[in-house]
């Protein structure tokens, strides 16, 4: 087995925009370097270092390849085990050749969410993934959407080569948890991961969970990024965490459009509303976990006459920005999330809020399948 390098080497690393050098080796990060001078919460360097939707990517001839990676997961002081690390999934020639769970490195003990976080160290584990097919193939390694990962080393039996162009375009998707997709079954479960599959597409994407909140970090950085398609899936955090009002957020979508527009004046950038959710679909936020374990919202109904924003207000005001955009833009299309998973899929909301595994697979398809429609907005 041979070692190759993961920097400056024939390996590419997609789906993320920096790369962090850490004592184990590198860990991707999927917001540039200059973005953590712009926040304070540290829960937003935290979901940026989950990999959804990054992958290595390469040729190769080997018939046995290993991965060492270092991974970073938490314990409540509660649990007697730490949270699942996720899989590693190996795909080769486009279809998914084998998937192995992530090794448990590092574990972030806490008393509570939200409490101080303990660091206990561990050491990096290997993957191994052997019975590959003879020959040269295309091979993409995705790593865990919800577990910081460290590249550690990259080993083979075989030769490895970069990938060679395949002039598929590259598709730029933000949004929040329901996007991050945490509790998918795997990073290729995702549902812009299942979409991007079905589509023929590349994506990126820097979705967050718990934080889509319009930062204009976030616009600036698509506005930067090379892109072919962008879609935004706004709303569900504005809404749980009261994060603005009816007179601040309508602006503040302005805002977020006209920075990437300054970048991607003629993009396809698809905006699409909130997926449903029964405890904000009329009452606004904030939210908390009842004692069933389900999303509960805490604001009052009735101040929604006076401002505060309930999923029903959110996605009446950006079909209407929408409308009224498009008159000079006709490269903006909308898409009401609810076509995703709608009302009648609540028994799909484990918790209230987050689809399941084979949920978020409906999800991507049905996203594809309007998306990528020969009339679609991104045909």
């Amino acid at each position: 087995m041979r070692e190759v390098p993961l920097v400056g080497g024939p390996v590419e690393l997609r789906g993320a925009l920096d790369l962090e050098t850490t004592q184990a080796g590198v860990m991707p990060r999927r917001l540039p370097a200059w973005t953590k001078a712009q926040y304070q919460d540290p829960s937003v360097y935290g979901v940026t270092v989950m990999p959804s939707g990054v992958r290595l990517v390469f040729r190769t001839d080997a018939h046995t390849l290993e991965f060492e990676v270092l991974t970073s997961t938490g314990q409540l002081d509660s649990d007697p085990h730490p949270r699942p690390t996720g899989m590693l999934e190996l795909v080769v020639d486009g279809a998914l050749a084998g998937r192995q769970q992530a090794p448990v490195g590092n574990v972030l003990r806490m008393a509570g969410p939200g409490a101080v976080q303990r660091l206990i160290p561990g050491e990096p584990g290997t993957v191994r993934f052997a019975g590959l097919p003879a020959g040269m193939k295309d091979v993409e390694l995705w790593l865990p959407q919800q577990t910081p990962t460290e590249l550690v080393a990259l080993r083979a039996d075989g030769d490895v080569l970069a990938p060679l162009p395949d002039g598929r375009r590259r598709w730029v998707h933000h949004g929040s948890s329901i996007s991050h997709c945490i509790q998918a079954d795997g990073p290729t479960g995702t549902w812009p991961v299942v979409a991007a599959s079905l589509g023929g597409v590349e994506v990126i994407n820097l979705s967050q969970a718990g934080n889509a909140l319009l930062d204009p970090y976030v616009a600036r950085t698509i506005r930067d990024t090379p892109a072919d398609l962008i879609s935004l899936k706004v709303g569900i955090n504005i809404v749980s965490l009261s994060a603005f009002r009816l007179r601040t957020f309508g602006p503040a979508v302005h805002g977020f459009l006209d920075t990437i527009r300054d970048g991607h004046p003629d993009t396809p950038l698809l905006l699409i509303s909130p997926v449903s959710c029964p405890a904000l679909e009329e009452a606004p936020g904030p939210t908390a976990t009842g004692p069933d374990g389900r999303l509960a919202a805490l604001g009052d109904p009735a101040d929604v006459a006076g401002g505060a924003l309930s999923l029903a207000v959110v996605r009446a005001e950006l079909a209407r920005i929408a409308a009224t955009r498009q008159a000079s833009d006709p490269h903006l299309h909308y898409l009401d999330g609810r076509e995703l998973l709608g009302p009648n899929e609540a028994d799909d909301l484990a918790d209230g809020l987050h689809p399941t595994a084979s949920a978020y697979r409906r999800m991507g398809k049905r996203f594809a399948a309007h998306a990528f429609a020969t009339d679609g907005p991104f045909r």
